[in-house]
Order: structure tokens, then C-alpha cells, then sequence
């Protein structure tokens, strides 16, 4: 909640133009088109007691009296007064004067020709079409979020509106006819201040020190004022003495400093309310507002003084708590450096802001220090702790070609870095605003908690007033009593605690991931992730390293090795497959010339290889099923000298029978490939019409980490899958080395999408393509964020592998996995789980304790003491308090759990943050 005045921040007056000078550039901008627009300027006033109608009448009609006066705007809501004037006809000097003369003072000024000076106001009046995100750092609650909306729905153009309290943000879309000003005034009309974001600047705000705070310090005095009263009304009475009568009611000194801390401390809490009840907001400052001055209306001045001082210190713990919620975000601002080393061509130094650096800049970093922007090594080489990207605390050695990213930190040595992107388009800053849209699309569990909310609020308050006003009116029972009775259940009816249960737990989660190196782009997929029991799994840069290399080449038919080579590598240059660029890799170290042949007609065939006209003859390259109908791969002929391995061993031709006079005589189907797949090997055939002329074989290595990845995730309960265009043989090798038990392949893309729908029915609940149970199954796809991005978007959850670097899987991707690290899964599992948990206890347990409440009012068990302190301010803290608990879910490695296993049988026990003990693991697990 705000506590300080409409328009003006609530610590310096000084800097309430800064916010809002987007106006005077508008109206600037307006006049320059104007033939005396080079003598034409625009300023900018903060008045704020010009808070009516009456009081701009009399400003302008003040002001209007000057010459070259072209037009004025008085903007009571946001108390500030635009001016339009010809400097050559008056001075701003005047114009202050005539405002001055209306009885009114100026707490801030901003002259139109000095906006956008910073580079931030210039921008921030201009009308453009689009998506604006404003910073309301006071607007932390529902009911906020609320009056933000109602007041912002009233503004001419703005068509979308999105408000994320959790992290203090609204987002807007207008069209071409609104400028960010308006749009700023509407939120100012709300009673809050807002600073346009979409130049980069401070998108969180700056953390203020809450308890320093205008209305800390209210709230301080007024509860001394409380406590004060309250001694000489219930402790010393025989010193509290009767000051005088009105309306014919006594008032003790005690009334009196009630009053006083009412005045004091409900201020804010009562402005709130007045903003509530002008933007049609049935929220908790209007439902304080209306039960503190009913309290005082009704001689119950201590009751009043006690809500308005337990509310404001309930409004001060909120506020704290939400910001240690933000806090995660700005850790993540914070990564990267704010300035930078540029080696300019002279070879001179100049250290510059890094938001300034520009593509193809030459930024030089020395040890400690971290890097300020994405780029390639052009000299010298260096450990990296890459962590604040991929969250892998190892540092990753860097040389010269190597790809690097703001925000990491260089161990040692020294790097001169080639910039490749902007600041705002680095990795790490899509990486902050991913995750800071992460909270615009809504779970589930918040769209129910705000349709429940909607009804909740306003049946408790027809209940509050039944109870305050029937048993009197019926049965003549006291006033006194059920007008408290009613006010309990009217602080009561606002859901705060309920509302903000879910979206902090979520902002919570998906910070926590990000600083591991998973970076979830909205709240439904870490729900949804959480839910997912099935998991299907790509092999290829997934299950393995992706890291293909060959290891068989077995001519046929009389060619060569390297005439196999040749045209293998001539046709695959053309192809961006992994297998291909394998073939062509090898190819070259072995010094082959695999640029020799004319090549043309280059065709990819989707899942079976590539065609293409060699030296006029069309040459195919592929899986063994590309021949079928095309060449005889059952009857061939090994070269004589029989091939030898790659690795060494004798190729598995050497024991073949004969199957006519030649020798060496094979079936490739049922003698090659079976062999070969066995050993987890990917076949390629090479040939023409007329047959094969050779066949390749290419592995991959298996991640050293995946068989525990699949084993953890296992036994949270995930039933994992892989799905491979891979062959059948390849395919079993693989799953059975790392721990899978139901693999499918040789699929082609769309085979894999088919796939996908039927785990999701089956994980539904239905069989045979008929959706049974609840069909709602959820099905989570881990892939590379390319090859399998149809599957990845199809399933319920898209999980992309090493998406560091990777724009397509930054973009398409539901969760990016920064780092090629499968540890992270069970991981992503086990924070999707708890985030789950904890948004389920925060609603029901917010629900359960406002039913109780809500219960215990009537019959006067629970007073308004109780439903302050227990049902608006505890429950807040303890909504708040449970979902930071998932900043302390840490991913687990191999190491780790092979440490705990050792230490526990040892019976040792070992912090699990201490330096120490993280090394003795590593030591133990060796």
C-alpha cells in the first residue's frame, strides 16, 4: 500500500518531476509543429495542493493573465500545472510567480526543454502504439492492484492492462493517441506513482528502507498516542480527565489521543480509501477507511485508534515482506556490471556505462571483474564461473573463439571480448525479463482464488452490516456490542492474505530456478511441471552429449575408405544435422577433400538423410531405410582388405559366409547393422541407384550424469520415455544403459508429436485415443530447443537442453535448462513439486483461518484486534514467509548423493552450505 501524497514520492518532493515530465515533451513535441515552435516551451509545475476543481480555476485563471500564454493544463489528480508559453513574450520565472500569487506553492519544476536530458523522461512522453510497462513499486497487494486497474480502465486508449503486484509492475497496451503520460496520470489518479520502464531503466524500483518510512514514522507515533490513551483510560482513569462535551457525549483526555493517533496514523489508510471509493474499489483501505470513521463517528475512538495503528503496521510488515520477494529480482538486475572497459582502436582504455556498449565494441576484463556484455574471445583464455547464467558453480575454462555472457565472472587471466549484443538483448537480460513476465499469465490456482475472492468480499460485507445493524433493529440488543461485532467482520471480508498467496509463491519459485540455471517463463509451467508424471526424453544433445563422432567406416563394393569419405562428406557439407556434420568433421581430419566433388540438387529427406548429384551421378546418404525399393542392401561385397574400425577392432564383416563366388559377401540388414546398432551405434549408408558403396557408423556418448538424473527423477515418481528418430538397436542401448525402460524409435517429427498426444491421454487416463479419467493428463518434453521444438511445443511442458546462447529455445521453450546439465531435471521436479505444496497451504490455510474468523465474529469470540493481527498481518507474513521457503531448494548432484549415502551410513553429519564439507564430499565421493 502508498502512504504518501497523490503524485508526490513520499521522500522527496524534488524528484516529483522526473516521473511525470513525459507531458511536457508530448506537449513540446505538439508545438514544434507549430511555425513558432523554435520559441515555443513547455513547464512543468508539481502544485499539490491543487487537489480540486475550485483550486485549478484559480491557478489558471491566475496564470492565463500572462502574454504568451498558448495553452495551460491542470492536472488535479496529479497536482501538476503544463504550460505552454512563448519565451519570447514571458520567463518561467513569471509563470511561477502567478501560481505563487493564486495562493499555492511549487514543490517541483521541470522545464520541457531540459526532458529527456537523462535520456529517460524524453522518451517517456512520446505517443506510440505498443506494450508500456510502468514501475509502481507502492502497488503491492490485490487490492491495489485493484484501484490500478479500475483507475487505468477509465483512460482513453489503453485497451490491455496487466498488473503484477508481486513484483510492482503494470503493463499496458494504447494505441498511437496515448503517450506514456497519460497512462501515468491515470495510476497517479489511483493514488500511487508510477515511472515508465520501458527504457531500461529501474525496473524494480529502488528499495526503500520501509521502517524509515513517512509513514513508519506515523504509525510509531500514533501507537504512542494508543498506548498513552489507553493507560490513562484503563489503568490511571482517576488522571484522565473529562475536557468537554459534544453532541452529548464526554470526551476523556484518552478520546482525545485516540483521535490524535487516528489523525496520525490512519491518514494514509483513510486517503487509500477515499482513492478506493473514486475508482469503485471495494478493497481493504476503503473497508478500513469505513470502519476507523465509523469507530470515531460512533464514540468508539479506541477502536478506531487501534485499527488504524495494528492496519498501518500490518501495511508496513506486507510491504517488507513483498520486498524481500523482489528482492530476487533485483539480484537478478544486478548481475550484471554497470560499467565497462572498452579498448578503443587506438589502443587507449575508457571505461563506459555498460548499457552505452554497442556491437562490435572490444571490452577488456580482468579477474574478478564481471563480464558486461554477450560475445566471442578474441585474446586470451580464462576460468568462468558461469553460475548466474547456467548455475553451474564450476568454472568453465574460455579461450579465444569462445562464446561468453554478461554477468559471469572471470576466475583468472585476461579477456578481450568482441561484444555480439546489446545490453538489453544479452542473455542475462532476457533471462531478468523473462523471468519478470513470468508472473503475467496466471495458474489456475490464482484464477480460482480471484473468482473466489470476487464473491467472498462482498458477501462478508453484506454480513458485516446484517450483523452490525439486525440484532439491534430486531431484537433490541445493544448497538455498542454489534457495531463492533459488524466491524470485526468487516476488516474480516478482505482476502489479502488469500490473493497474494499464489503469485509470491510463484515469483519465489521461478526466481529461486533462475539463480540454479532454469529459467521458467510462467507461472502455469512450474504448476504444470509439477503435475507432469510422464516425461518424455530426446536422446540425441538430451540423453547424450550430442557431441557425434565416427567410429566405423566399412567400404563396399570395391571403394575406398576414403572414396566413402569423399562423397559422404561432399553431400552432408549441405546438411545441418548433427550425424552430417559429424561425417564432414571426420571426414576433413582425416584429410579427405570433400569439396572436390560437384555437388547440386542438394535435397534434405526429414528424418531418413539427404540426396544430392555428384558429378552428375545422384548419390543418397541416410538411414538404411532411405534404400528401401532403391538399392539391394541384402547382397553386397566388403572391400578385400575387410575395414578396419575406427576404434581399432576388426570390422564385423571379417566373418561373414559367402553368398556367391566373390568373397566377402554380406547382408548389410541382418549382418552390419544389427552388430553395430548393439553397440549404441547410429548407421549411415552411403550409396547411389545402383547400391551402397559404403556404410558409416557414428556414436554418441552418454552424459555422465543422465543415468542418476533418470534414477531421481524415477523415484519422485516420473515415468520417463525417450523418444528417438534413432534406430531401434541404437535406441535400446542407450535406454538401457541409462536406466529407461520404454523407448520408441526411428521416429520421424511428426511421429513424435503423435507420441506425445498419446502419453498425454494415456497420463489422462484413457486408452486407444479415447480420453478417460479427468483428460487431463500432462506430459513434460525435454529436447535441444530445435529438432524438437514441434514435440516440445505439443506437450504440456517444453524443456529445452543447454539454452544458453540459444535464442530459439530461449523464445520457444516453456522451461530453458541454461546449462547441458540433466541434474537440473529432478531439480525442476522437485522445486515444480514443493511450489504445488506450497500454494495449496497458503490458500487453504488463509481460507481456513479467515473461516474461523469470519465464524467467531458474530458470537464475539474474535475481535478486531484478532482479525488484524491474526487474519490480515499474520496471515500476510506467513503466506509470504512459507512461499520464500523455495529460495532454499537447491539442485542435487551425483556427488552430493554418493557423499550423503557414504556420510550416512559413517553416521557423519556435515553442513550442508559449508565449503569445508562440500569438499570432503567431493573427496569422499572420489
Amino acid at each position: 500500500m502508498r502512504d504518501s501524497t497523490p503524485g508526490v514520492p513520499p521522500d522527496s518532493a524534488d524528484s516529483a518531476g522526473s516521473t511525470d515530465a513525459t507531458d511536457a515533451n508530448q506537449c513540446a513535441d505538439d508545438c514544434c509543429s507549430d511555425e513558432n515552435s523554435s520559441t515555443t516551451r513547455t513547464l512543468e509545475l508539481r502544485i499539490p495542493e491543487m487537489d480540486c476543481p475550485s483550486c485549478a480555476g484559480k491557478v489558471t485563471n491566475s496564470v492565463e493573465r500572462l502574454e504568451g500564454i498558448d495553452d495551460l493544463n491542470a492536472q488535479v489528480t496529479s497536482g501538476r500545472l503544463l504550460v505552454s508559453y512563448d519565451e519570447t513574450a514571458t520567463r518561467e520565472s513569471e509563470i511561477r510567480d502567478r501560481v505563487r500569487a493564486a495562493g499555492y506553492e511549487i514543490v517541483g519544476e521541470r522545464s520541457g526543454s531540459d526532458a529527456g536530458a537523462d535520456g529517460t523522461a524524453g522518451t517517456a512522453g512520446t505517443a506510440s502504439a505498443g506494450e508500456h510497462s510502468f514501475s509502481v513499486p507502492e502497488m503491492d497487494c490485490a487490492s491495489c492492484a485493484s484501484k490500478v486497474e479500475n483507475a487505468l480502465e477509465s483512460a482513453d486508449g489503453v485497451s490491455k492492462i496487466e498488473t503484477q503486484p508481486t513484483s510492482g509492475r503494470v503493463t499496458v497496451s494504447t494505441d498511437g493517441d496515448t503517450d506514456t503520460a497519460t497512462v501515468v496520470a491515470a495510476i497517479e489518479s489511483a493514488g500511487y506513482d508510477a515511472t515508465p520502464i520501458d527504457d531500461g531503466s529501474n525496473r524494480m524500483g529502488d528499495k526503500q528502507a520501509v521502517w524509515k518510512s513517512r509513514r513508519a514514522v506515523g504509525t510509531a507515533l500514533g501507537g504512542v498516542l494508543v498506548t498513552v490513551g489507553m493507560v490513562l483510560e484503563f489503568v490511571l482513569p482517576a488522571l484522565d480527565p473529562a475536557l468537554g462535551t459534544v453532541a452529548g457525549r464526554t470526551y476523556e483526555l484518552s478520546h482525545l489521543l485516540f483521535i490524535a493517533a487516528v489523525v496520525v496514523a490512519g491518514t494514509p489508510i483513510i486517503r487509500n480509501g477515499y482513492y478506493s471509493a473514486r475508482n469503485r474499489s471495494l478493497d481493504i483501505d476503503f473497508l478500513m477507511t469505513a470502519g476507523i470513521l465509523a469507530s470515531v463517528a460512533a464514540h468508539h475512538s479506541f477502536e478506531g485508534a487501534m485499527l488504524a495503528v495494528l492496519f498501518s503496521v500490518a501495511e508496513l510488515l506486507e510491504r517488507f515482506s513483498m520486498d524481500r520477494a523482489r528482492d530476487s529480482l533485483r539480484e537478478l538486475m544486478d548481475l550484471s556490471p554497470e560499467t565497462a572497459t572498452v579498448r578503443r582502436e587506438d589502443g587507449t582504455e575508457e571505461t563506459v556505462p555498460a548499457g552505452e556498449l554497442e556491437v562490435g565494441d572490444v571490452v577488456v576484463v580482468r579477474p574478478g571483474e564481471k563480464l558486461p556484455a554477450d560475445g566471442v574471445i578474441v585474446e586470451g583464455e580464462s576460468a568462468i564461473d558461469q553460475s548466474p547464467i547456467t548455475g553451474e558453480s564450476v568454472p568453465v575454462d574460455k579461450t579465444a573463439g569462445d562464446e561468453v555472457f554478461a554477468g559471469t565472472i572471470l576466475e583468472s587471466g585476461y579477456l578481450e571480448v568482441d561484444v555480439e549484443s546489446e545490453a538489453s538483448e544479452s542473455t542475462i537480460a532476457r533471462i531478468v525479463r523473462i523471468v519478470e513476465d513470468a508472473e503475467r499469465e496466471q495458474t489456475k490456482r490464482e484464477q480460482f482464488v480471484d473468482r473466489f475472492a470476487s464473491a467472498y468480499t462482498p458477501i462478508v460485507v453484506v454480513l458485516a452490516l446484517a450483523v452490525a445493524v439486525a440484532p439491534p433493529l430486531v431484537a433490541g440488543a445493544s448497538w455498542n456490542t454489534w457495531f463492533l461485532r459488524g466491524l470485526t467482520l468487516l476488516v474480516i471480508a478482505c482476502p489479502c492474505a488469500f490473493v497474494i498467496s499464489t503469485p509470491v509463491s510463484v515469483v519465489s519459485g521461478i526466481t529461486s530456478a533462475a539463480r540454479n540455471g532454469v529459467l521458467i517463463k510462467g507461472g502455469r509451467h512450474l504448476e504444470a511441471t509439477g503435475e507432469s508424471d510422464v516425461l518424455a526424453v530426446d536422446k540425441t544433445g538430451t540423453l547424450t552429449q550430442g557431441d557425434l563422432s565416427v567410429t566405423d567406416v566399412i567400404p563396399l563394393e570395391g571403394a575406398t575408405e576414403e572414396d566413402v569419405l569423399r562423397r559422404a562428406g561432399a553431400v552432408e557439407r549441405r546438411s545441418e544435422h548433427p550425424i552430417g556434420q559429424s561425417v564432414v568433421g571426420y571426414a576433413e581430419e582425416q584429410g579427405v577433400a570433400v569439396d572436390e566433388p560437384d555437388v547440386s540438387a542438394f535435397e534434405a529427406l526429414t528424418g531418413k538423410g539427404v540426396r544430392a548429384d555428384l558429378d552428375g551421378e545422384t548419390h543418397y546418404v541416410g538411414k538404411p531405410g532411405l534404400f528401401d525399393g532403391l538399392a539391394d542392401l541384402e547382397h553386397v561385397h566388403a572391400t578385400t582388405d575387410g575395414g578396419i574400425n575406427v576404434d581399432g577392432s576388426t570390422s564385423p564383416q571379417g566373418q561373414r559366409e559367402r553368398q556367391c563366388e566373390h568373397e566377402n559377401c554380406l547382408d548389410v540388414l541382418e549382418d552390419v547393422v544389427p552388430e553395430l546398432e548393439a553397440e549404441g551405434k547410429t548407421i549411415v549408408i552411403v550409396g547411389t541407384e545402383d547400391g551402397p558403396i559404403g556404410v558409416i557408423a557414428v556414436a554418441d556418448q552418454v552424459r555422465p550424469e543422465a543415468a542418476w538424473a533418470v534414477s531421481q527423477l524415477q523415484e519422485q515418481g516420473v515415468r520417463v520415455v525417450m523418444l528417438t528418430g534413432d534406430n531401434e538397436g541404437t535406441a535400446r542401448a542407450i535406454a538401457t544403459e541409462v536406466g529407461i525402460d520404454e523407448f520408441h524409435a526411428e521416429l520421424l517429427p511428426e511421429e513424435k508429436l503423435e507420441w506425445i498426444e498419446r502419453l498425454e491421454r494415456e497420463a489422462g487416463g484413457g486408452e486407444d485415443g479415447v480420453i478417460g479419467g479427468d483428460g487431463t493428463g500432462h506430459v513434460a518434453m525435454v529436447g535441444d530447443g530445435i529438432n524438437d521444438a514441434p514435440a516440445m511445443a505439443t506437450a504440456t511442458v517444453g524443456i529445452a537442453m543447454g539454452a544458453a546462447g540459444t535464442d530459439t529455445a530461449l523464445e520457444t521453450a516453456d522451461v530453458a535448462l541454461m546449462g547441458d546439465d540433466l541434474t537440473r531435471l529432478p531439480y525442476l521436479y522437485e522445486l515444480s513439486g514443493k511450489a504445488n505444496g506450497v500454494i495449496r497451504q497458503n490458500i487453504w490455510s488463509s481460507l481456513a483461518v479467515k473461516a474461523v474468523l469470519a465464524a467467531g465474529a458474530p458470537v464475539g469470540i474474535v475481535t478486531v484486534i484478532h482479525a488484524v493481527v491474526i487474519g490480515d498481518m499474520g496471515m500476510s507474513l506467513g503466506v509470504t514467509g512459507n512461499a520464500m521457503r523455495l529460495a532454499n531448494v537447491e539442485p542435487e548432484t551425483p556427488a552430493d548423493a554418493e557423499f550423503e549415502s557414504v556420510a550416512g551410513s559413517a553416521d557423519a553429519v556435515a553442513p550442508a552450505d559449508s565449503v569445508d564439507s562440500a569438499t570432503e564430499a567431493n573427496a569422499v565421493a572420489e
